[in-house]
């Protein structure tokens, strides 16, 4: 039976699903098979966002409407029959899962201590635990307005726990932890204290011993974004980037007075509403923006049944601005109101927001204790979700400096900020500081904690062209050619790794593959024992992680070199917690065929035999035999390697590029690289394709190759 526990609250706006998917990305570390289920939805066709983002988040692979139980309607109509059904979709669901988290109902009908009781009965039924979530804001009477809500003390939150332990205790519902969400930020351990307290008091309702954990409120987390917006607004996007619709909102100026009193009111982040007949407030705010000596908006709101003058839409044609610009129809009035009331949530389509809350629900809660409360024992099977997991704690565990030479690009800034919140490394940006901050402010992304470095930097570049100078001197390289070569960005970041002012690099989102690996090449250089630079991707499958090498970087390998990428490859998957059993791919297996390409890895395993006795390698070996046990059998049987393989070297480029892409797109593989191996330091390689996903993964990589560099 899969161990389940219900998240509930005794209110609604106390932010269950930002505790639902920590707690479901928790389970996720150590089991494979997390199902997500919805007893209670206001609709019992599928269409629930929150499942929706939760169930992206679980890798169960369950539409959403199997996962829920019923809807309001079929709840009322007859309460014995509906929970019946509950248990009956909950069973199918927990049928498939190790674990399986509920998500109790939404307050959206009958709000109260009724409420919690229905969750609570549900959780008896279903045999799960509960943990209960208390919020830290008063929200009655004017839900999520921006500014509307007000933080509650410690003692009214021991108050709000004794009446929630109560009414749970009463159903026979067991209490396995309390989260007090959006909490007063300075007074954490105040509240802590105070929930601990009750729960003392309370050991004759089994709440002895009951962890308590205090996420404090984050502002940006709870805030409708411009998207939001103008989705409530029902608005249209005049002009503007479109890119810039997932920022936050954090607050409203009412744009009703002249220019001159207007400026000095903008806010941070905010939506500036200005009347569509205000042209002069609407070119000031503008101009505003463009100058950088005022507060960063995330919208403006043309409001009214006013169609801008001719000439104003040529000078905006002109200007192109990036503020997303919305229209309305609407008055000043109501505009305002449905502004304010635009709601804050969590969606797959906000990847930032969600990878944001994760953060914060790490920092804040102790996973490995979480883990253990619901006995949950982890799996040996490692899902892509899974070695990702373990790729951000190992980089974490040493925080090594990361250098990302492409600050100019989206994509490195919104990865930047993912890895700043999630602690996995510290970075050095390059770029210009002003405008790498600015456009950061604009994607919402916070990179308070990056250091932004000039390629330019009057005090690094002699500095960097002294020493690039000295490498190349027997290339013919002066000093006045290398002060003109380290201000490109690729020499530059190279350089700061090769003196010790960062650890690692990535870049490629916006360069090319040589553009970024020659200057490594040039100043890095290979490490001592390794004759060639070569690749790996990581091959995230369903179940476990394999490397593949080389993917990227050497066209038609010699033997010698092909015994380089086998050791290199080794050493590889050791430093990720992979098993290295090296499989030296040929089209024949054994002595059962002949040939130039086949003598090639025949030699090649032999190589490494010679120089790495102790490392497990079958060579020549085909894919088939390597990767599958009954066809191992059958080929070689005997072998160590054969059906068991985790490292597969390739003959050549040709052969391994189509291999590692067909996999990745027939098998639904995360392909995480390609990471560059034999170098001094850690230098590597974006595709110029790369999600932000891809970039924080190959950061996290980088960390990690950095924390086996000796010191």
């Amino acid at each position: 039976m899969a161990k389940s526990i219900l998240i509930t609250s005794i209110e609604g706006h106390s932010g269950k699903s930002l505790i639902a998917l920590g707690v479901i990305d928790a389970l996720s570390r150590a089991t494979a098979r997390v199902g997500v289920f919805r007893p209670v939805t206001r609709a019992s066709d599928g269409t629930d966002d929150v499942l929706e983002m939760l169930l992206s988040r679980s890798g169960i692979g369950l539409p959403a409407a199997d996962c829920i139980g019923v809807g309001y309607d079929e709840l009322h109509a007859d309460p014995d029959a509906a929970l019946g059904r509950i248990l009956e979709r909950f069973h199918a669901v927990e049928a498939r899962s190790d674990a399986v988290v509920i998500l109790g109902s939404d307050y959206t009908d009958v709000a109260g201590p009724a409420e919690l009781g229905l969750n609570a009965r549900i959780a008896a039924n279903l045999g799960a635990t509960v943990l209960l979530v208390l919020g830290g804001r008063d929200t009655a009477g004017h839900g999520e307005r921006l500014g509307a809500t007000s933080a509650r003390t410690a003692a009214q939150l021991g108050q709000l726990a004794r009446l929630g332990i109560a009414e749970l205790a009463q159903e026979r519902a067991v209490l396995s932890a309390i989260v007090v969400n959006r909490a007063d930020p300075d007074h954490g351990e105040d509240i802590r204290a105070a929930v601990s307290a009750v729960l003392e008091e309370r050991t004759d309702d089994g709440a002895d011993g009951v962890p308590v954990w205090v996420i404090p409120e984050d502002p940006p987390l709870v805030a409708p974004s411009v998207r939001g917006v103008l989705q409530a607004l029902g608005g249209r996007l005049a002009r503007g980037d479109e890119g810039l619709l997932d920022r936050e909102v954090l607050d409203v100026v009412i744009a009703g007075m002249s220019m001159v009193n207007v400026l000095p009111r903008l806010i941070e982040s905010s939506v500036v509403v200005i009347p569509a007949d205000r042209e002069e407030v609407l070119l000031a705010t503008l101009l505003a923006q463009a100058a950088g000596t005022f507060p960063s908006i995330a919208a403006i709101v043309l409001n009214g049944p006013f169609v801008l003058p001719e000439p104003i839409e040529r000078l905006l044609d002109g200007l192109g601005p990036r503020v997303p610009i919305i229209a309305t129809d609407l008055g000043t009035y109501e505009t305002t109101v449905r502004v304010m009331n635009a709601p804050g949530r969590l969606s797959v389509d906000a990847p930032h927001r969600v990878g944001r809350a994760l953060a914060l629900f790490e920092q804040h809660v102790d996973v490995p204790a979480l883990i253990a409360l619901l006995g949950v024992a982890r799996s040996d099977v490692v899902t892509p979700l899974m070695f990702q997991y373990e790729l951000f704690d190992r980089a974490r565990t040493q925080r090594r400096t990361i250098v990302l030479p492409e600050g100019g690009d989206d994509r490195v800034l919104r990865a930047a900020g993912a890895v700043l919140s999630g602690g996995i490394a510290d970075l050095v940006i390059l770029g210009d500081e002003p405008a790498v901050r600015s456009r950061a402010r604009e994607l919402g992304v916070d990179l308070d904690a990056a250091r932004i470095v000039s390629p330019t930097d009057p005090e690094l570049v002699p500095r960097f062209a002294a020493e690039y100078a000295r490498l190349r001197a027997h290339k013919g390289v002066t000093l006045a050619q290398a002060a003109d070569t380290v201000t490109d960005v690729s020499y530059f970041g190279t350089l700061m790794v090769h003196l010790g002012l960062a650890d690692g690099m990535v870049s490629g989102a916006a360069h090319t593959t040589a553009h970024t690996i020659r200057p490594a090449f040039e100043i890095i250089k290979t490490r001592p024992g390794v004759s060639v630079v070569s690749s790996v991707f990581l091959m995230a499958l369903a179940d476990r992680v394999l490397v593949y090498g080389d993917c990227a970087v050497i066209p038609d390998p010699t033997s010698e070199q092909l015994a380089d990428i086998a050791i290199s490859s080794a050493a590889t998957a050791t430093a990720f917690g992979i098993e290295p059993r090296v499989a030296m791919l040929s089209y024949s297996t054994g002595d059962s065929g002949s040939g130039a390409e086949v003598e090639k890895v025949r030699a090649a395993t032999q190589l490494v035999r010679e120089r790495a006795p102790e490392l497990p390698v079958e060579g020549p070996i085909q894919y088939d035999a390597a990767a599958d046990a009954a066809v191992a059998r059958a080929k070689l049987p005997g072998s160590s390697v054969a059906g068991r393989a985790t490292v597969f070297v390739f003959p050549d480029l040709n052969t391994g590029n189509n291999t590692y892409k067909a996999v990745q797109r027939s098998a639904g593989a995360v392909a995480m690289g390609p990471v560059l191996q034999g170098l001094n330091k850690p230098i590597n390689d974006l595709s110029r394709g790369a999600l932000v996903e891809d970039i924080v993964n190959t950061i996290a990589i980088t960390a990690i190759q950095a924390q086996e560099v000796p010191a």
